[in-house]
């Protein structure tokens, strides 16, 4: 074999050695992003506080006494119940929503 065979060889080699760092590269930088995105699910996941009918009853009575009872009455209504205890839990933040915007210009 001569001195160029062995050369071509070489290159041949570091060109296929080059192509694999690459692919594990990439790899690694996928189970990187991966990785990423299951922290900021879980910190999301930590960030959002169940809601509570005592949370949803404070905002509520908060909104009552700034003069919307009828509005805080006719939400609490629109979901399903006559008082706010009646509401449904899976209700809670449809209905937060609903109360946090009275009041505010549209």
């Amino acid at each position: 074999m001569t001195n160029e065979e062995t050369s071509r060889q070489v290159a041949q080699l570091l060109h296929a050695a080059a192509d694999a760092i690459n692919q594990a590269a990439d790899k690694v930088a996928q189970i990187a992003e991966m990785e990423k995105n299951k922290e900021v699910k879980a910190n999301r996941n930590e960030q959002s506080p169940q809601l509570t009918l005592e949370g949803v009853r404070k905002v509520a009575a908060d909104k009552s006494r700034q003069g919307f009872t009828d509005e805080v009455r006719s939400l609490i209504q629109k979901h399903g119940a006559n008082n706010l205890s009646g509401v449904d839990a899976a209700q809670y933040s449809a209905l937060l929503k609903e109360l946090e915007v009275l009041g505010h210009a549209e």
